[in-house]
């Protein structure tokens, strides 16, 4: 969706809908890693990870999460902005883990927007981060961010 940083309160409970697929080939997870000095082996180890939990290396939590940054830009291309800023997270939630080498695709909804102090919008938008094939989400969450004019 393109819209215009004037409309956007009027956007508020707008399904945004869904990005194309994101791969998390293994590679990703192992420069998040390094990136993020956590190379626990469920990570970054196929051998050991293979007699792990999962049987497979699973992708951080907040590498998962940090996706959801390209995905949602995919979604909501905002004109009239000076900056975007990530203001936070009210709620995240990792129901699932992401093996290595799958895809992932957010569905998001625009559930609140309103205007704030110097020039900008507040915008809340619930998000779940879906795995391809797979019966639970690997993150659920709500994310506030600001775009300024």
């Amino acid at each position: 969706m393109h819209v215009h940083i004037d409309d956007l309160v009027g956007l508020t409970g707008k399904e945004l809908g869904t990005s194309d697929w994101f791969p998390v080939p293994q590679t990703r997870i192992d420069t998040f890693a390094d990136a993020t000095d956590d190379h626990q082996w469920i990570h970054v180890d196929p051998e050991q990870a293979k007699n792990g939990p999962f049987g497979v290396p699973i992708a951080h939590g907040l590498l998962t999460l940090s996706l959801f940054i390209p995905m949602f830009t995919a979604l909501l291309d905002v004109d009239g902005v000076r900056t975007k800023v990530n203001y936070g997270f009210n709620k995240v939630r990792f129901p699932a883990p992401v093996p290595a080498d799958s895809r992932l695709r957010l569905h998001a909804r625009l559930t609140e927007a309103t205007d704030v102090p110097g020039g900008g919008v507040q915008i809340t938008v619930d998000g779940t981060i879906e795995i391809e094939d797979a019966p639970k989400p690997a993150c659920v969450l709500q994310s506030v961010s600001r775009f300024y004019r």
